[in-house]
């Protein structure tokens, strides 16, 4: 009786008791077997080094890194059984090393702990990481790019508070988001590059009294250089947290282009026809098309987010060196950069497969009174009005439009000297979206030729 309560309170999910408990909560190996062909890389580059420094034997070295390639092979052929009394992926890996070549696999762990090992690990998965955001990134500023280029000349409304302000380029506005991504791109390659030292040979916290080469093992896996301090080389995540950080920023800007996505695509707005291989159909109502992955994509941002402050929090509190705390750092990142890649490749396929609805973008232009700043802009220019005098004289113009339910261009010479004598019939000229768009020629702006030249060094950039 006096155990069936005492198993009771740890709750039914743990049958057998307080051991069952500390397996579950110790034991890593459900989420970190990710880290497989990162371990197995890291300890064949140790037994490598281990032998050049004659620290094992040749015969052992070489029987150790054949051994992993054979558990290598059974892993990723799905044959590999996971063990969670193991714990977690090295205990696992180096039990089946030494079923395959007995004793000599117990050599392999000399001059390692598992902090050294686990931060190794995960540096190398968060760095391919790091490489294939990189590669997704450019994608989808490529398919940005194409977009601009066939639009450079399209106009459509600009925004501000959501409210029709200026006309604009459709390649404008699709190179907006490729400067975002640009940025992006450029946080990820920071940040690869200064995650790029190994920690492999710090041992536990203090380093080691065996005769290593760090700088081996570092150049075997593809670092630039051994961690300089073996206490912040076991304790260290900011790699991952930069990591995180970066992947979040870009989450933002696919999700506030996901939100544009979905609003230009409804039938109030109708600027872009997204294809049926990114939307879905309703359950009950025929005639709609959901721009289900748009949607999707705004809503990962959570996740991701979410798994920056999880870190961000798991990390604020620890002492150094090395805390079981820090075993909680992988999940979070496994998710969020599934979910990021998921989220870019997404996108890409979106923005590759759209249609602008020129003839809408060009309609919702030249409505809303959005060639006002260039009538205010040609009352200095021509008239010699003080800006502010301009702007007076503009609103004027604007609420007699209003009035009398017309746009700027349809009010006549009259109506307009009627709130200032100075207007000639030249500011027909600039009252045109297509005239508008053209006389934006500053650096940046948005005239075609404009455009074109930011296409054109985008794609320098890009090689």
């Amino acid at each position: 009786m006096t155990e069936k309560k005492s198993n009771a309170m740890w709750g039914g999910r743990f049958a057998a008791g307080p051991d069952a408990i500390m397996e579950a909560i110790n034991a890593s190996i459900d989420f970190d077997k990710r880290l497989a062909s990162q371990d197995i890389a890291g300890s064949r580059a140790h037994a490598l080094m281990l032998s050049k420094q004659g620290i094992i034997t040749d015969t052992d070295a070489e029987a150790i890194r054949e051994g992993l390639l054979t558990v290598l092979s059974e892993i990723e052929a799905g044959e590999f059984t996971f063990s969670t009394a193991l714990e977690d992926i090295h205990m696992n890996v180096e039990a089946r090393l030494k079923e395959i070549i007995g004793d000599a696999a117990g050599r392999l762990h000399t001059a390692r702990s598992r902090n050294d090992q686990v931060a190794t690990d995960f540096k190398l998965w968060t760095r391919d990481q790091f490489d294939a955001a990189i590669s997704d990134v450019e994608a989808l500023i490529r398919a940005l790019i194409a977009q601009a280029e066939e639009g450079a000349d399209w106009v459509m409304p600009g925004f501000t508070h959501l409210q029709t302000a200026q006309p604009v380029t459709w390649g404008h506005h699709m190179m907006a988001y490729v400067e975002m991504l640009g940025r992006d791109l450029s946080r990820f390659k920071d940040a690869r590059a200064r995650m790029n030292e190994s920690p492999l040979g710090s041992a536990a916290l203090a380093g080691t009294g065996f005769p290593i080469d760090r700088h081996m093992t570092a150049e075997a896996l593809g670092f630039d250089r051994p961690t300089a301090n073996s206490l912040d080389a076991v304790a260290d995540r900011d790699f991952a947290l930069e990591f995180l950080s970066c992947a979040s920023i870009c989450a933002m800007h696919l999700s506030r282009f996901a939100e544009e996505l979905v609003i230009w695509s409804s039938a109030q707005f109708r600027f872009v026809t997204l294809s049926d291989r990114f939307s879905t159909g309703s359950s009950i109502m025929p005639q709609k098309k959901n721009p289900d992955a748009a949607e999707l994509i705004r809503a990962k941002i959570g996740r991701i987010f979410g798994a920056n402050v999880a870190l961000m929090t798991v990390m604020k509190g620890l002492p150094l060196a090395y805390s079981k705390d820090m075993q909680e750092d992988k999940e979070q990142v496994f998710d969020a950069a599934d979910n990021l890649m998921l989220a870019l490749a997404a996108m890409t396929g979106m923005v590759s497969d759209m249609t602008a609805n020129i003839d809408n973008l060009r309609a919702a232009a030249a409505s809303g009174f959005s060639t006002a700043t260039d009538l205010a802009d040609w009352l200095v220019r021509e008239a010699g009005l003080p800006f502010r005098d301009a702007h007076h004289v503009t609103g004027a113009l604007v609420a007699m439009a209003e009035k009398k339910g017309c746009d700027l261009p349809d009010l006549t010479l009259e109506d307009m000297n009627s709130v200032h004598e100075a207007i000639t019939e030249g500011v027909y000229d600039v009252l045109t979206v297509e005239n508008s768009v053209a006389s934006r020629t500053s650096y940046g702006g948005t005239a075609p030729a404009q455009v074109r030249a930011q296409i054109k060094r985008w794609k320098e950039v890009l090689g």
